[in-house]
């Protein structure tokens, strides 16, 4: 799809507050409101933007021990893959998962409250699914850069 100013900025500015009114959209872009909402609706209808969603402050959530986790699977078998894919998605702790090239097959991006909620979680969640042969841990001294936005 190809995107003219307006909508790069429009996105811009929807990624930064989705909550803005097209008003709100509409004086800072220069457009009628009509023209705003019309152009929000075809990026939601091609699949652009994909959903809307509230973004937590994990401090104050309490699940501001972030690890990435490395796993390494036993086999490569499809059956294997999958099977761990559709027991991943159901640990909540787990907020990203990259199947990954290397010397690991995935890397796990997992928010807790502290180690020993880490340890819990890897001792009655993680290791109890089938087909893991090795994990790798390393823990988040600071956040550098966390982003949502993807710019144009």
């Amino acid at each position: 799809m190809n995107f003219d100013e307006t909508d790069k900025k429009l996105l811009l500015f929807l990624q930064e507050d989705s909550k803005q009114t097209t008003k709100e959209l509409s004086y800072k872009l220069g457009l009628s409101v009509t023209a705003v909402y019309e152009r929000i609706k075809k990026l939601e209808n091609s699949g652009v933007i994909s959903k809307y969603v509230a973004l937590l402050d994990k401090h104050k959530v309490s699940r501001d021990f972030i690890v990435l986790c490395h796993v390494k699977l036993t086999q490569h078998k499809k059956e294997y893959v999958l099977q761990f894919e559709r027991e991943i998605m159901n640990l909540h702790e787990v907020t990203e998962c990259f199947h990954v090239s290397g010397d690991y097959d995935y890397i796990l991006k997992i928010g807790v409250k502290d180690m020993e909620d880490y340890r819990n979680f890897m001792l009655s969640k993680l290791t109890t699914l089938q087909h893991i042969a090795s994990t790798h841990s390393s823990f988040m001294i600071s956040e550098v850069k966390n982003t949502t936005s993807i710019v144009l």
